[in-house]
């Protein structure tokens, strides 16, 4: 199991593997993701932000990491932190533990980069999926709703997300 950089080679899958979550986020809650415009994708693979797992030579889960948010995070989005987005596992791969080692993985990244937090938001009625994050290390700090922004997709206008956070460097 190797966590790389995703490549313009990936995009097919990456896209159909936004596709495979959307159609599960339908069976186990009453939100889902729109999908996910190509040229955003394109352009995160461009700038390295685009992650995934590869296992067994196949891709087993992607992700995408940002290093501001500040339509979602606000102020504290000047902070040193890095932002997961859009944690999505291949339906042959599921229930794998991804999560934890995306947190693993996160946490080396943002120390080895300076960064004091590793941040990520859900919807914040989602308390399942906020449970599983905690399970994971991570601290619910709050809920926000974002102002509507054309930069974001569709689904984060106008609703809920609950932030979650790891302190790397917590105050004693």
């Amino acid at each position: 199991m190797t966590i790389l950089n995703s490549r313009s080679e990936d995009l097919e899958t990456i896209l159909d593997l936004y596709d495979a979550a959307i159609e599960f986020q339908k069976t186990v809650f009453d939100k889902h993701w729109l999908g996910f415009d190509e040229d955003r994708v394109r352009s995160e693979i461009a700038d390295g932000r685009l992650w995934k797992i590869v296992e067994d030579g196949d891709i087993a889960c992607i992700f995408s990491v940002t290093y501001q948010d500040p339509i979602i995070w606000g102020e504290n989005s000047r902070e040193n932190a890095m932002y997961l987005h859009r944690i999505v596992t291949n339906p042959k791969f599921r229930g794998r533990g991804y999560v934890k080692l995306i947190t693993a993985w996160a946490k080396a990244h943002a120390r080895e980069n300076g960064l004091r937090f590793v941040r990520m938001d859900t919807w914040g009625d989602n308390q399942k999926l906020i449970e599983y994050y905690r399970a994971c290390g991570f601290r619910y700090v709050g809920d926000v709703t974002p102002d509507g922004s054309d930069s974001m997709p569709p689904h984060y206008r106008g609703i809920k997300l609950g932030l979650l956070e790891i302190d790397l460097n917590p105050q004693k």
